[in-house]
């Protein structure tokens, strides 16, 4: 089982502008926390709502939006991670007790802001398959992601059947990169996810956001069009400290020390 070393500062509540708690979660349902000592720069997203499973309400998703707006600011947040503060659950999708509460013209509005939460984070198309065994279309990137990830075919089938994928089988496919066998604390998919961000952290905070920038980017285009969204992020990234401080330290044969600049 994996140990981690590290001191842990208190979770605090980001609230949302304009929005006001259902009440269910008895408080914000979206929380952060920047951890200190070795892993200063990994940032935590915690998710708690456990009224509803983690589902993505109207205030869970306006709360996670204006958070990820605060840390996007944040120059000091390297490496984020989300994690679920219900035991046993991660997310459950789309609340569609709440959805179905809501105008055409509203669940309009909610989808749109959903896919842009979706495009934020990144999030895998697995999401997206619940809806479909719902009635619904998925609705925020599902159609999309999924044929990226799998290839045509199969994500057909996944989004006709609206079967629904375990861990294994969803690393299996490549939807995931880590599939661990769970610990007795319950956490194993945090510690695999916190030993990942350990890893990123070291690395050079610019040349990572470009890189970032670079794929995302580059998956929407041809590859044309991407080798120039490289040429641009790279030309970018040139003129750095951290460009000239990761050739110094690879000449004298030492860890570089990478500021962000």
């Amino acid at each position: 089982m994996l140990r981690v070393l590290c001191l842990l500062r208190p979770w605090r509540p980001l609230r949302a502008r304009g929005c006001a708690s259902d009440g269910a979660a008895g408080g914000s349902e979206i929380q952060v926390r920047a951890l200190a000592g070795p892993d200063q720069g990994i940032t935590e997203i915690l998710m708690n709502r456990p009224s509803a499973r983690n589902a993505l309400g109207n205030v869970f998703v306006s709360e996670l939006l204006e958070t990820l707006a605060q840390l996007r600011e944040d120059r000091q947040v390297r490496v984020l991670l989300f994690r679920s503060g219900v035991k046993g659950v991660f997310c459950a999708g789309a609340d569609l007790k709440e959805r179905e509460q809501m105008s055409e013209a509203e669940v309009g509005v909610f989808v749109q802001r959903l896919r842009g939460l979706m495009n934020d984070i990144a999030s895998s198309a697995v999401m997206g398959l619940i809806e479909t065994t719902r009635g619904l279309l998925p609705g925020a990137g599902g159609t999309q992601r999924l044929p990226r990830c799998l290839g045509v075919a199969l994500a057909k089938e996944l989004i006709f059947t609206g079967r629904r994928l375990s861990g294994t089988e969803a690393h299996v496919l490549g939807l995931v990169n880590h599939a661990v066998a769970q610990n007795e604390e319950g956490d194993a998919a945090y510690q695999r996810a916190r030993a990942l961000a350990q890893e990123i952290l070291p690395q050079a905070p610019i040349a990572v956001r470009l890189g970032k920038v670079a794929i995302d980017r580059g998956m929407e285009v041809d590859i044309a069009s991407g080798m120039a969204i490289e040429g641009m992020c790279y030309a970018q990234n040139i003129p750095t400290r951290d460009r000239l401080e990761g050739m110094a330290a690879f000449r004298e044969k030492r860890t570089p020390k990478f500021v962000g600049k």
